[in-house]
């Protein structure tokens, strides 16, 4: 399982509760989408995921910026993932930055909103914030591997509610 987050906008640790913090712990991959905030959300993290994927956002402090790239590639489940916290330009900044690295889905947050955008080649993925919705519903996302190629999942509530679901194959 891929267990893809953002947002997390802590002082204290991960924020984590319900099924997102056990999607977190039996994730096989984790990919989070920058602002943790601090030191300590980060850390927290990384003890309890075994394979965290995580970019710097906007919100991060220094250290966290210092120890985590502004983008990055994963490759998880036959897919090719670009993460980034946010891209100028919106629908169009983000599939041009999921193309220039041959990616089959971009992840990113910022805007704490629970998003997915089909284009014609690649899947917008925004899991929203599990911790710090801000006005928006509360989210995270989960993906597994279809016996026949691609990965299927869904937008979730921390609580498990399925918000969207979605299907991704590569290219």
């Amino acid at each position: 399982m891929i267990a893809i987050l953002s947002d997390t906008h802590s002082r204290r640790g991960h924020e984590l509760e319900g099924e997102a913090l056990i999607a977190a712990r039996e994730a096989d991959t984790v990919i989070h989408a920058g602002d943790f905030t601090t030191e300590t959300a980060l850390e927290a993290f990384q003890n309890e995921c075994d394979r965290l994927f995580a970019v710097h956002g906007n919100a991060d402090e220094p250290a966290v910026c210092d120890r985590l790239p502004t983008a990055r590639v994963v490759e998880a489940g036959g897919v090719r993932f670009a993460v980034t916290h946010r891209r100028d330009g919106g629908e169009t900044g983000l599939a041009m930055f999921g193309r220039s690295r041959g990616a089959d889905v971009v992840v990113f947050g910022h805007s704490h909103r629970p998003t997915v955008v089909e284009t014609d080649d690649l899947t917008l993925l925004n899991p929203g914030s599990h911790a710090d919705p801000r006005g928006n519903q509360p989210g995270f996302a989960t993906l597994e591997e279809r016996d026949d190629g691609g990965l299927e999942g869904s937008i979730r509530d921390p609580d498990g509610t399925v918000l969207e679901s979605l299907e991704i194959r590569p290219a």
